[in-house]
Formats: structure tokens, sequence, C-alpha cells
């Protein structure tokens, strides 16, 4: 008998795996694939690896910007391949080896509940049934088609393919401008591909604030990027030369189409429902308080539960919540409105708490503070002006939210992220001295203005 299975070896459910070890508790964790999920094999990782090296690529094609002299780079596509592989393996092993170490048993299977636990079809052709106190399921999250865009691991393809691809695809259409597609925009761009980005909606990366969207289409235009937003794509046309892809009375040929709309939670013949577990549009509910289903017993994290982010981080939280209370009682609830959400594109955007227009639609009277990179003398240097820094309060009251696009905005937003978390009065934050020349100087100048004391 464990006191917790654990179904799905992500980072929610790796988490609540670790951190079950503080309390002494006996775990089981059951993984039909790799562990550590869709973050560490086909998601986070790889992806950021891939964008490192079109980032090493780009300051060396402008080297010499900075007087320094070398011959145009080139791109080795298999080594670069390589190494993304070889980053993931390091930190797949990593995982296993501190699951084994805190005495976590791992099944390699597909995990369903029953009435005593959880079955696990084993991946050798053979059945088991693990006794359980407790379960938390932590299944993820997989890519999302269109109608007329099914996947075919080749031509019309997801962000799993898109990872491996062996060559670089020189034409490029990627259906979804939130923030996969904009990050693959960003890393093909720099290599060099043709790239066209759809998006339904008015905007890229819906729910970033405008401002900050505003600088990444301004370097995407640089780079060529075609950015089409209001725009939905009629079914593809497969040709010899390639895939001619419509829009209204217009088209585009490419050779390849990643379809980027977002990702589906994993739920299927789980007996999620027979045992009373709750399903709303293919989410688990869960109190966020506790992460318990409606089966006291049933703990859902990560990327299946209704109302909450998709991103690794909260997976991590919610783990660590839901194991909190399987083994105390006591309540260890995330805080959503301070986990922040960073875009790794070239120039990068974090966001932390509230933007300006949710702030206001929530019936906050907002005032909000900006400055931008181009007056910050690190930002200068490295010549990365084109970005800013933008933090909202309540007017006489605490910092709800902030938004960075620029160098390092996945760093620097932390900082914002405790002042959300901790209700910061502008005034409060602003009183302490960022080092000069840094990038981060832009987030004490905002400050500063939001609290109406503006130096530069």
């Amino acid at each position: 008998m464990y006191d917790v299975v654990i179904i799905g070896g992500g980072p929610g459910g790796y988490a609540a795996a670790l951190y079950a070890h503080n309390f002494g508790l006996e775990v089981a964790l059951v993984e039909k694939d790799i562990l550590g999920g869709a973050c560490l094999n086909r998601g986070c990782i790889p992806a950021k690896t891939w964008l490192h090296a079109a980032d090493v690529f780009d300051t060396v094609r402008r080297a010499g910007d900075f007087g320094v002299v070398s011959s145009p780079p080139e791109i080795n596509w298999q080594a670069a391949l390589a190494r993304k592989n070889d980053v993931v393996d390091r930190l797949v092993r990593g995982v296993t080896g501190l699951l084994k170490s805190r005495d976590v048993k791992i099944f390699d299977g597909f995990g369903r509940l029953v009435e005593a636990g959880v079955a696990v079809d084993c991946a050798d052709g053979t059945s088991i049934v693990l006794e359980a106190r407790n379960v938390v399921v932590a299944t993820g999250a997989v890519p999302r088609s269109i109608p007329g865009y099914d996947f075919d691991g080749t031509r019309i393809i997801s962000s799993n393919e898109a990872l491996d691809w062996t060559e670089q695809p020189e034409r490029v259409a990627i259906i979804g401008g939130g923030v996969i597609g904009c990050e693959f925009a960003s890393l093909l761009s720099d290599f060099g591909s043709e790239v066209h980005v759809f998006e339904a909606l008015d905007q890229l990366l819906s729910g970033i604030d405008p401002d900050a969207v505003k600088v990444l289409a301004r370097t995407f235009r640089k780079k060529k990027v075609a950015i089409r937003t209001g725009v939905a794509v009629d079914p593809p046309m497969i040709t010899d030369a390639g895939i001619i892809v419509p829009f209204g009375a217009d088209s585009v040929e490419v050779d390849v189409v990643l379809v980027a709309v977002g990702r589906a939670p994993v739920v299927a013949n789980m007996g999620l429902r027979a045992a009373g577990v709750k399903i709303e549009r293919g989410f688990i509910v869960a109190d966020l308080a506790t992460m318990q289903t409606a089966v006291p017993n049933i703990y859902a994290v990560g990327d299946v539960v209704a109302g909450t982010p998709q991103l690794a981080h909260a997976g991590f939280a919610e783990g660590i919540a839901a194991i909190t209370h399987i083994a105390t009682g006591d309540t260890q609830p995330v805080d959503y409105r301070a986990i922040p959400v960073v875009v790794y594109s070239h120039p990068e955007i974090a966001s932390v708490g509230l933007t300006q227009s949710e702030a206001e639609e929530a019936g906050y009277a907002v005032v909000a503070s900006r400055h931008s990179m181009g007056g910050v003398g690190r930002a200068l240097i490295q010549d990365k002006t084109n970005g800013m820094t933008k933090v909202i309060a309540e007017d006489g009251g605490s910092i709800l939210g902030a938004t960075i696009a620029g160098p390092a905005a996945g760093e620097m937003i932390h900082e914002l992220m405790y002042a959300v978390a901790w209700e910061s009065l502008p005034a409060e934050a602003a009183a302490y001295i960022h080092a000069h020349p840094t990038v981060a100087e832009s987030v004490g100048e905002t400050l500063l203005a939001l609290a109406g004391r503006s130096l530069h």
C-alpha cells in the first residue's frame, strides 16, 4: 500500500514525488513515456536550447557592430540538434536519479484509476495494481490541432516534431501566435528561415500587455517575419513544391506548417469519470486550495487542471500543494497572481500579476509607469534597446502587475513577482537602489516614476 501513487512524471508529477520525501511518504510514480514529461523532453528545455543557439548565431552575425571581426556564421544544424538532445538527456537522467535516491518506485506503463488505487498496463505487456491511499493525476497535455491540419509528422507538425527537425526548414507557416508560435518564429527568423505567423485574434501573445507585444512585433518586422493577426486559415493544399496555406482571398506557399494553437489535457481512458472525478471541457476540476478533485483522495496537478496556467513552474507549485495537504491536512495554495510568465523570444517578454487592461476590467483605478530600454546604459552597451519595463498599481495602493520586454526580462521579472505577491506600495519598492549599469535599472526607474519621484 502506497501513501501516494502519482500518474505522470512531468513537472507536476515528479515535483510531487520529490516533495513527498520531506514527509516520509511511500510513493510510486507511473509514467508511460519518458520521465520529465513534455517540459524536459518536448517543451521548455529543448525549445530554450534551440532559442539559445539562435541567440548565439545572431550575436556572432552582428559581431561587427561591436568591433569584433568574424566571418559570417553558419549553423551546423546537426550539431545544434545533438547539443539539444544532450541537454535533455542530462536533465532526464538527473530527475531519474533524484527520484530513485528518494526511494520513489517508478513504473513504466499507462496508469488508470481503479477502486484499489491505480492499475498499470506495463510496457512489458504485464499488468499490476498499485494500492494507494491517495492518487495524484499529473498526466499533462499534448499539442492541439485544427480542422484540416491533422498532424502528419513531416509536412504538418506540432512543436514536438519541430524540436527534432533534422535540417533547417526554409519556409515555415506557424498557425498560432501565442507563446509557442512566437518562440519558434523568433528562433527560425534568427537562423534565416522565411516565417509566416497566422493568429486568429487581433494581437500576438493574447493576455500579454500590448506595449510589450509591440516591442516583439517591431523586431519581427525587422527580421521580415510576416505577421497576420485577426486572420483565420483555410485547409491547406499540398503540392509537390510545398504546402499552400490559404487565408481569405490570399495564400502563401511554405515547406512545412507548424500548428501551435495550444495544448489539450490528457484525460482519456483513465477511468476518471467512473471514479467520480469531475471534468469540464476536458480539464479536471480541482479545489485550488488543496488540489483535491471531487473525490477527496484523488488530486490533480499541472496542465490537466481547469483554470490554471499551463506552466511547468505552476505544476511544481501545485505538486507541492497537493503533497502538503496529503501529508499534513494543511493548505499551501498556489498564489496564481504572482506566477511569472516568460516568452523566451528575442527580445524576451515577461509578465507577472495583472495587465493594465485586466486591472481596469477588474474595477481598479489604475496608475501606470513605463520606462524605455532606450535610456538604459547597459541595454545600449549590448545594443538591445528595443524594450521597456511597465509597472501598474492601484491608485494610492499596491503594485498589481508588471511586464518587461527586452534583455534578461525572464530573470528581472522575479523582483516584481515579490512586489506583486507582497502587495508592495510603489514607494516601498522604489526605495531600493539597483546597481549601475544594469538592465535592471529600468525596474528601479519605473518604480520611482510610479511613486511620483522620477529620476531620469
